[in-house]
């Protein structure tokens, strides 16, 4: 039990063991973003892909080609997304999930026998192909299966899975990067495989989307998946009861959403704008500094072995995704992202202000990059898993594949830009801003923080048609949390429209329950 939530009753075995192996596919992700983080680190990966400098006597790697390396890579991404969103809608989950996994063995396969700038250049940029494919499902299907009261933890498991793929593949590059030859970078790329290969093997095992079999018209089919996934903890008549609240939210939204459907009306365009506005600020806020280049920048800060902050980082890492993933259906998702989100703001300046000390001496780098450590805490608390349960769960059923496309293209779209932009801010010859880079991404940090508060809807112990209804009935986002539904038993059926919709819905929500924006 985790206060008053009874997780453990939420959970049957056919749940548990879908949940388990959709979680384990998402250790590639913290596989890929952590491996090239820390190999890129290894004097082995600089002298196969690097250039020789003659002054220095040592192999580098240019911050042009850096930019290169880990902004590329987001177009495989954003190909991905598209690739993966269509697979899903069109011949479902379990589909996406196994073609992803037969995608990512090829993939692999190229990076281990990269020799070449251009070749591991490429070869990453088809590997995130599988990533973006792997964002499109996960959270959709996590969102779909398990019941509302669960839902914030189940979800929040997408950010643990990176973590923990991040802290085994720091763990074994820690141990190979001493290593003289292409064995130090190679093994760890080498755990690549190993996750695509249990998600092929297991796929067709578990259940498919309940929500996905009504939508497709696949009623009976449906009902068994859901009742394999509710059998032992939820009655006959609960299951039923679900059913009918799945069959009657999909009644209520026959036709398939487009993209232009996503902007029209108000209520159907704040959930779109919540949504994007979400993904935006996930990569907006900096989490890049310390994933993507934080091994090589601790590398020139040159007085602590860089695997050994990326291990307790990825530890701490997942010591917060765990706390995040009870908080999430227990405070709620506002408040969750506001406590981790002024922990990184926090850490943030303090990062940009250490900056600006000339000539730091070591105890000044070490604080650095204690809050780099502290920075990372706070978004692995606050944005990382909670980005990703409101992605799922404020959009319309009708409109949950295309807007979560959309969203997952802008938060894309701006991981490029980040990740492209980073070295020439961090080094010379160029802005060479080091660690002043915080006083920039604190300040998004702090506007992020304010787009909480005015655009983000309490969406905890809520089943996703009750979601949808309450913006259909306008209620503020802010009052989401406070106001209490009460559906009448007719509404289990078809609704012709929204005020008929309403007609059969009691809202209480004090003295204002009936305002509306």
């Amino acid at each position: 039990m985790f206060g008053h939530l009874a997780l453990r009753q939420s959970f049957n075995r056919s749940l548990t063991l879908t949940i388990l192996l959709i979680a384990v596919s998402q250790f590639n992700f913290g596989f890929d973003q952590q491996g090239f983080n820390s190999t890129q680190a290894m004097d082995a990966f600089e002298r196969q892909f690097g250039w020789y400098n003659a002054k220095t006597k040592a192999y580098f790697l240019e911050s042009w080609w850096l930019s290169l390396f880990a902004g590329l890579p987001y177009i495989g991404f954003g190909i991905g997304i598209l690739i993966g969103s269509t697979v899903s809608k069109r011949y479902g989950r379990r589909m996406c999930m196994f073609s992803m996994s037969i995608w990512s063995c090829v993939a692999t396969t190229i990076i281990m026998t990269s020799r070449s700038r251009n070749q591991i250049l490429a070869a990453r940029i088809l590997a995130y192909i599988y990533i973006g494919m792997e964002l499109a499902v996960v959270p959709i299907y996590q969102s779909e299966i398990t019941p509302q009261r669960a839902r914030g933890f189940v979800v929040g498991t997408y950010q643990l899975s990176l973590a923990t793929g991040g802290l085994v593949v720091n763990a074994v590059a820690r141990g190979t990067g001493s290593l003289n030859s292409a064995t130090a970078y190679l093994v760890p790329y080498g755990l690549f495989y190993i996750v695509p290969v249990i998600v092929i093997a297991g796929i067709w095992f578990v259940p498919e989307s309940p929500r996905w079999l009504a939508m497709q018209g696949r009623n009976d089919e449906a009902l068994i998946a859901l009742t394999r996934l509710r059998e032992g903890s939820f009655t006959e008549e609960q299951i039923a009861t679900e059913m009918s609240q799945i069959r009657a939210g999909i009644d209520h939204e026959v036709e398939k959403g487009s993209f232009m459907d996503m902007f029209r009306g108000k209520q159907v365009t704040k959930r779109t704008m919540s949504v994007i506005g979400v993904n935006f600020f996930l990569q907006a806020t900096g989490s890049i500094f310390a994933s993507v280049y934080g091994a090589i920048f601790v590398k020139q800060l040159g007085f602590i072995n860089p695997f050994t902050v990326t291990m307790i980082t990825s530890s701490i890492n997942i010591v917060m995704c765990v706390c995040s993933m009870v908080l999430l259906d227990k405070l709620g998702r506002r408040n969750v992202i506001f406590f981790g989100g002024s922990i990184q703001t926090a850490g943030l300046f303090a990062i940009g202000a250490l900056g600006l000390t000339s000539n730091p001496s070591v105890s000044v780098k070490s604080a650095i990059v204690a809050m780099m450590i502290v920075m990372t805490t706070g978004f692995t608390l606050g944005w990382a898993p909670t980005s990703h349960v409101l992605s799922a769960e404020i959009p319309s059923m009708r409109l949950r594949d295309v807007t979560y496309r959309t969203a997952s293209v802008v938060n894309i779209a701006m991981q490029f830009t980040v990740a492209f932009t980073l070295p020439y801010l961090l080094n010379a010859p160029y802005a060479n801003l080091g660690s002043k880079v915080g006083l920039i991404f604190g300040t998004i940090s702090f506007l992020s923080l304010v787009f909480v508060y005015l655009c983000v809807p309490e969406c905890k112990g809520r089943t996703l048609e009750e979601v949808d209804m309450l913006f259909e009935l306008k209620i503020p986002m802010r009052k989401f949390q406070s106001t209490i539904l009460a559906i009448n038993a007719r509404n289990q059926g078809n609704s012709k429209g929204d005020e008929e919709t309403a007609s059969e819905v009691a809202v209480t929500s004090g003295p204002k329950a009936n305002s509306r924006e």
